[in-house]
């Protein structure tokens, strides 16, 4: 199934879809400090984006993308930016 935002396709249940996670600002700042990088550093997702939007993530947050790819599973994390 999928949902309509504003009138286009929002990809949310497809299993190609990995499931996005909004960080609380101290689990941000934990992930900031775990990696020694600033989260204006790690790579970025529009606010616009459908899962962005899904989970109401605005700019300044940052975002867990739990992927598991041929049976591996990790965490990657994007920073949301205005757009």
């Amino acid at each position: 199934m999928a949902l309509c935002f504003d009138g286009e396709l929002l990809a949310s249940n497809y299993d190609l879809v990995p499931e996005h996670e909004l960080l609380s600002e101290s689990e941000a700042k934990k992930i900031s400090k775990k990696f020694n990088t600033p989260l204006e550093r790690f790579p970025k997702i529009l606010e616009s984006d459908p899962q962005a939007v899904k989970i109401k993530a605005a700019a300044g947050q940052l975002i867990a993308v739990h992927r598991n790819d041929g049976g591996k599973k990790y965490i990657a994390y994007r920073y949301v930016v205005k757009g």
